[in-house]
């Protein structure tokens, strides 16, 4: 029998769940998933997937966000928080994880998007994730700002029916506090 997952947003997650997601977090990451990469996952869909006692192994959300390409603005799907239990790491979990956000990618957003690392990007790359080839900028408050450490670790998911945006133009992603993407 494979782990339960359960779909939730963050309003329905407890404050109990919730801590249960961040010591995940905190585990999977080392001690290094900071304050603002917390706040970054929330407020969107999450998957949950438990093992037989009950206990959090893998978690991953999907968000709302704002990018700009060649004049259009796209409604992104942007994938955060995904990350497996160390000692359940290659069962497959992120995968299943994955495949659930994205079909909420698929249902609800122009794009999906995310920033990988490069870790992450082997399992990205295997579920049809494209590496972007172009420039990734954020609308600051400062203006316009070339982020050339994202160049190469933002991913894109093709939603069915619609093009993935060309890298002939810069990705412009809105702006948020911490780490941009």
């Amino acid at each position: 029998m494979s782990d339960p997952l359960r779909t939730a947003h963050t309003f329905e997650l407890d404050p109990a769940t919730l801590g249960e997601i961040r010591a995940l977090l905190d585990d999977a990451f080392d001690g290094s998933f900071s304050e603002e990469d917390w706040t970054h996952g929330l407020g969107g869909v999450h998957v949950l997937v438990r093992d037989g006692a009950g206990a959090l192994v893998a978690h991953g959300s999907v968000i709302q966000r704002r990018l700009t390409h060649a004049g259009r603005s796209y409604r992104v799907g942007y994938v955060e928080a995904v990350a497996v239990r160390p000692d359940r790491r290659r069962d497959g979990l992120g995968g299943r994880v994955l495949e659930v956000l994205e079909r909420v990618v698929d249902r609800a957003y122009d794009v999906g998007a995310l920033s990988a690392s490069e870790t992450g990007s082997r399992l990205y790359r295997s579920r049809g994730w494209h590496q972007w080839e172009g420039r990734v900028e954020v609308l600051s408050p400062d203006g316009v700002v070339r982020l050339p450490e994202e160049e190469g670790a933002t991913f894109l998911w093709p939603v069915p029916d619609r093009e993935l945006p060309s890298s002939d133009d810069a990705l412009i992603f809105d702006w948020r506090d911490g780490d941009v993407l």
